[in-house]
């Protein structure tokens, strides 16, 4: 058995089975105590699928099933987005100094092109994955109907492990069906419905990436993916929205909790607002080897159509002492119509 997948076993050979607990990514049903001795006692494992071999080139086709390879929820691939990807961590020649309050430096940071993807999430498994990653659904300012049920964080191409399934509706979704339709034809045998194509049309300028962040402190590593969600009219000013997303990685094998967050949002209007408060979206997530990742999603909004956000998250170690982690810099840009790259970014 993979320890890496809760409730999940490989099986030997080229195309290992896939198989899942019977009734979500956790939880197990009941039998009587027999099996191989690794197998926790009383439960039992069914297949769902055959893995397939991941890609390391080219993208991931609507409808491809996956298992996610930190989180180990089922899924199924809506659409692909392209994103630059501006990673401090490769930008970094020299280890770092001490380094000012807004803690970056002015190091140029170059962004590449990875690829992303919007997914839908089986509701059988959300329950076990709650405490680790956030299933609800995305909110839009500009467009509030049907737009529940889909999975608020983008899926990274490297934590697909693709696989296939005999059955025709394999991932439990209300949007499933109505998104997508099963042809055996195709490969994968799951094509896009003219309902989903409308819908990405309609919804893309809220939901498509443009930019994502990465930095790593002490092997803590923070991911931040900034979306523009739209302008509303408030006592006769303009304030603008975004949801922006965060995962935190575990990239050590020694045990960590998140204590405290502190950011430093500055608008173009010129106002520099601090804020500061214990863990984030209301918990302070343990990162450990066998659960190495949290990630949520929040919003912010300012009276001004473009500004940054930075800061650190303050993490504590069993023996009780501190360290202080950095959120990479990013910038908040209202202007959806602006589709040239910049050079770089300079901080």
């Amino acid at each position: 058995a993979d320890p890496g997948l809760d409730g999940r076993k490989l099986s030997a050979g080229a195309r290992p089975l896939v198989r899942l607990a019977a009734s979500g990514a956790a939880a197990l049903t009941p039998v009587p105590r027999r099996g191989p001795k690794n197998r926790p006692e009383g439960k039992v494992l069914e297949t769902v699928g055959v893995f397939e071999v991941p890609k390391q080139n080219g993208k991931y086709e609507t409808g491809q099933l996956f298992l996610h390879s930190v989180f180990g929820y089922r899924g199924v691939v809506l659409f692909p987005w392209q994103a630059r990807l501006y990673d401090r961590d490769v930008a970094s020649a020299t280890p770092e100094k001490a380094e000012n309050p807004a803690g970056h430096g002015s190091k140029e940071v170059k962004g590449k092109t990875h690829t992303y993807y919007q997914v839908l999430i089986d509701a059988r498994d959300c329950p076990h994955i709650s405490q680790r990653s956030q299933t609800e659904a995305v909110t839009f300012l500009a467009n509030h109907d049907d737009s529940r049920a889909l999975y608020a964080i983008p899926v990274f191409q490297e934590h697909i492990l693709p696989y296939t399934s005999t059955d025709q509706v394999p991932i439990q979704h209300e949007l499933f069906e109505r998104f997508l339709l099963y042809d055996q034809t195709k490969a994968p045998p799951f094509v896009a419905r003219e309902t989903l194509r409308a819908w990405q049309e309609k919804n893309h300028p809220w939901l498509e990436l443009s930019d994502v962040h990465r930095e790593t402190t002490e092997n803590i590593r923070v991911t931040v993916i900034p979306f523009y969600m739209g302008m509303r009219e408030a006592q006769n000013s303009h304030v603008y929205w975004w949801r922006y997303c965060i995962r935190l990685e575990n990239l050590d094998s020694d045990v960590v909790q998140l204590r405290e967050r502190h950011w430093r949002i500055f608008s173009l209007s010129g106002t520099l607002e601090t804020v500061r408060g214990r863990g984030v979206v209301g918990r302070e997530p343990v990162l450990s080897k066998e659960q190495p990742a949290f990630q949520y999603s929040s919003h912010v909004s300012l009276q001004a159509s473009s500004g940054h956000m930075w800061g650190t998250f303050r993490f504590e170690r069993p023996d009780g002492s501190h360290f202080d982690v950095r959120i990479p810099p990013f910038s908040l840009e209202s202007n959806k119509d602006e589709k040239t790259p910049p050079s770089g970014l300079h901080w």
